[in-house]
């Protein structure tokens, strides 16, 4: 059996902070760990909340926010990986604790942040377990992206009902792409993402990805709509299209 060495660096934070929302100046909540060796260009994002089970708390999600906001700017980094440093459970959702104490104002202000968090994930493979909390909207997307995902009566029933599902049953609606039998050390779900991972790693490289990004711009440079664009810009009105 051919065996491919993987060599790992230690789990660091982005920034330098030392504040938990558990309260206590423990271990930053998000963590990050780039892959070295074969698996170079695959950056791990721990995500380590015990005590809540990796709930979104605002601590959590600021957290979450800057370490996206840096490691988008890491031409590094080509395949993001979430995981859980929390056996058994990969993220329970809202911190509803925490969201009992935050005034109307501070709700709103910290849905908005949640919803931009899930739109900067939206394109990244993410496993776990989903759970809905009986007698409250979804707040941060839910409603939009389920329906688009599964259709709009089955979706109306799993937000009405707050149904739980488990790996299969999500799998087999089509909410995740793949679901595995788990190992002694319960980490399954974590190796079939990283096999992933390593599958579309070879795919693009970012110097291709920005040499044909950079070909498909330098045909946009030419036409007469990129000039009506910038000009109804300026001119603060709509634009006037033609297709060339």
């Amino acid at each position: 059996m051919l065996r491919v060495l993987c060599l790992l660096r230690p789990w660091r934070p982005l920034w330098a902070r030392g504040c938990a929302s558990d309260g206590a100046a423990a271990a930053s909540e998000i963590q990050v760990r780039a892959l070295a060796g074969p698996d170079q260009g695959i950056t791990e994002i721990l995500m380590n909340r015990p005590r809540a089970r990796n709930a979104l708390g605002n601590v959590f999600v600021s957290e979450l926010l800057e370490t996206l906001a840096q490691l988008r700017e890491d031409r590094q980094v080509r395949v993001l990986l979430f995981r859980s440093g929390v056996k058994g459970v990969f993220c329970a959702g809202a911190d509803l604790k925490e969201r009992e104490q935050m005034s109307e104002a501070e709700v709103g202000v910290f849905v908005q942040r949640l919803r931009g968090l899930m739109n900067d994930i939206a394109s990244s493979a993410i496993m776990g377990l989903i759970e809905t909390t009986r007698g409250l909207l979804p707040g941060a997307g839910g409603t939009q992206r389920l329906p688009r995902c599964l259709g709009v009566a089955l979706a109306k029933e799993l937000i009405f009902t707050g149904r739980r599902l488990s790996g299969t049953e999500a799998h087999a609606l089509g909410l995740v792409n793949h679901a595995v039998a788990q190992n002694e050390e319960g980490d399954a779900a974590y190796h079939r993402a990283r096999a992933l991972a390593q599958e579309i790693l070879p795919q693009v490289d970012i110097a291709s990805g920005m040499a044909i990004e950079g070909m498909c711009y330098a045909q946009n440079i030419p036409t007469r709509d990129r000039l009506e664009g910038m000009a109804a810009f300026r001119e603060k009105r709509p634009p006037t299209f033609v297709g060339e």
